[in-house]
């Protein structure tokens, strides 16, 4: 059986890019990583990677044999888990990193709740919207919104997350009400992520870009600026709840509303996730699954 010693390690290392990086996944040294490899790649009398002074690539029979192994090492960890998490319990750290009024209002508490289940469970939420290296800074997942540029993290959709324009009644009151997206560059606008801000109207696109005196990064000085009469705002209706069921805000352009992005679980690599990761996303999909349907 010590013939298939060094598989996982050489699989981590494939997935990884490095030696230490793989390393840190196993949870072991980057020593001990690279003399496994080694010694794998001896008993089958073949170069599996590539080595230089700043990456690992895989060879061509490493490659091949990546193919081969990948399927075999994560087959083995979901025979191991599917007789663990029936009786599992749930300890350490569980990092997560997250940003926004969605990531506030409801991650938040969604995880409060997977918490008081597991006692022994500890959860850092790191409220911040930068881009984060799990592996370095030791995040399990991160909630993100909108569309999502590296094709190397695995990405679960948690929800779509739709549009509405808002402004306050005495904001109305004064400048009147656009009717037309188009006439929005006569009003002013309160910008949050970027300043064109897309709508539809019967299948087209409309894209409107927009001006204003209040700019900020939180969703939450948007809507008090909004509700303080600075201008317009446009952003996922989820965030306007509260001041749109106490009337605070004001639903306009509303046949415009565009149908918006949606709000990611997005982690490293599927199968170097730890139990407490895989359960509080798959808890956190659960929580959700019903959110479209209350939300549109």
């Amino acid at each position: 059986m010590n013939s298939f010693d060094g598989i996982i390690e050489f699989v981590a290392v494939a997935e990884s890019h490095g030696f230490s990086s793989a390393a840190k996944q196993l949870g072991c040294s980057t020593s001990h990583v690279s003399r496994q490899v080694s010694r794998l790649e001896e008993r089958l009398g073949v170069a599996l990677l590539a080595r230089s002074t700043r990456q690992v690539n895989l060879t061509d029979a490493g490659q091949l044999y990546y193919q081969q192994c990948r399927g075999l090492v994560n087959g083995l960890q979901q025979a191991s888990e599917s007789l663990n998490t029936q009786q599992i319990t749930l300890s350490g750290t569980l990092r997560v990193s997250a940003a926004g009024a969605f990531a506030e209002e409801h991650v938040a508490p969604a995880l409060m709740a997977f918490a008081k289940s597991y006692p022994d469970l500890t959860i850092e939420m790191d409220f911040n919207s930068r881009m984060v290296n799990f592996i370095e800074d030791g995040i399990d997942f991160a909630i993100r919104y909108g569309a999502l540029k590296d094709s190397g993290l695995v990405a679960r959709k948690l929800v779509d997350r739709p549009m509405a324009a808002v402004a306050s009644q005495d904001y109305l009151t004064r400048y009147g009400e656009p009717t037309h997206p188009s006439q929005l560059k006569q009003h002013s606008c309160i910008i949050a992520n970027n300043d064109h801000w897309l709508f539809e109207k019967e299948g087209n696109t409309i894209n409107t870009r927009v001006h204003g005196r209040w700019k900020s990064n939180n969703s939450n000085a948007v809507i008090s600026a909004c509700e303080e009469g600075l201008g317009i705002a446009y952003m996922p209706k989820s965030s306007l709840a509260k001041g749109l069921d106490s009337g605070s805000l004001v639903p306009i352009l509303q046949d415009f509303w565009g149908k918006g992005n949606s709000s990611w679980i997005v982690y490293q690599n599927q199968r170097f996730l730890p139990v407490r990761a895989r359960l509080a996303i798959d808890y956190l999909i659960h929580y959700f699954s019903d959110w479209d349907s209350l939300h549109k």
